[in-house]
């Protein structure tokens, strides 16, 4: 007997061997094993250690529709969770799996939790992470909204616009990087003012690859070309990186026909009437026809 049964069988002999055991895998694929047991767990084809000080709180769990929750705490630890990579949000929503595991006897097991990473807090060399389960994803907001700006992501699926086109993106080094948000550029002149800005700036190499900024201003000036991000990148960024920006989207109709020339894939609408509408009455200083509402 093993699995569910055979933990619940050894829970009943009243002398137990039993310790936890949590997975977690980050989206950009990294994976790590953790154990509260004093040594280290080997079950599934995988290493689950026991020197991260790792411990969770006790698991909330209902029937119903309401978010399955806990918390998990421990050390900061050059070898498993670092302060750099938290901070560069490596694990933020990352996958993550706890069981109850029989020490004794691998083989008996229950899988206890399944969700993703919350919030993560630091103080003190440790880290505190919240632990969100499966009905989290409930409370997100579904279906499409009606507004007039568009709620796709430029170059996502509902989009349908290709970023690898010739002037929409552009590949280069990193030159001078100030607090690592803002990064200035000597010789990049080629594209309008403001042409990268509402756009992305993704590392392509050095200890942020990966890492994704979302650009706040993007401006030509007479030295060359400044690019400030909205929150800075985790991890230094050093002169030399190689880093990619690609051109931003206001989500406006105008820009995506006239900058993108992809109308045609445009999910807004932007002839929609604003709230202002109903508190409008009639004057006699304009015609009251009931005609259009765009100006």
């Amino acid at each position: 007997m093993a699995g569910a049964e055979g933990l619940y069988t050894h829970l009943e002999t009243g002398t137990t061997t039993v310790c936890r055991a949590w997975a977690i895998e980050r989206r950009d694929g990294t994976w790590f094993g953790f154990t509260d047991h004093d040594c280290d767990l080997r079950f599934d084809g995988r290493v689950f250690k026991a020197n991260s000080g790792l411990t969770a709180r006790a698991l909330q769990q209902t029937t119903g529709l309401s978010v399955d929750n806990t918390e998990a705490m421990g050390a900061l630890s050059d070898l498993a969770l670092t302060e750099a990579d938290i901070l560069a949000g490596r694990f933020d929503g990352a996958a993550l799996t706890g069981w109850q595991v029989d020490w004794s006897n691998m083989d008996n097991r229950l899988l206890s939790f399944r969700g993703t990473i919350g919030e993560i807090t630091r103080a003190g060399g440790a880290f505190q992470a919240e632990l969100r389960g499966l009905t989290e994803s409930l409370n997100q907001p579904q279906g499409r909204a009606f507004q007039r700006g568009c709620p796709a992501v430029l170059g996502d699926a509902k989009c349908g616009f290709d970023l690898t086109q010739p002037g929409f993106s552009v590949e280069l080094a990193a030159e001078s990087v100030s607090g690592r948000r803002v990064f200035d550029f000597a010789d990049l002149f080629a594209y309008e003012d403001r042409w990268f800005e509402r756009g992305r700036l993704v590392m392509l190499s050095g200890a942020a690859k990966g890492l994704v900024g979302i650009i706040k201003n993007d401006r030509l000036t007479d030295a060359g070309r400044k690019v400030e991000l909205w929150q800075a990148i985790g991890p230094d960024i050093a002169p030399g990186d190689m880093l990619r920006l690609e051109a931003g989207c206001d989500k406006q109709a105008d820009t995506c026909r006239y900058k993108f020339n992809n109308f045609v894939n445009f999910r807004g609408f932007p002839d929609i009437p604003g709230e202002d509408w109903l508190t409008s009455y009639p004057v006699s200083s304009q015609a009251n026809s009931g005609g259009s509402l765009v100006r």
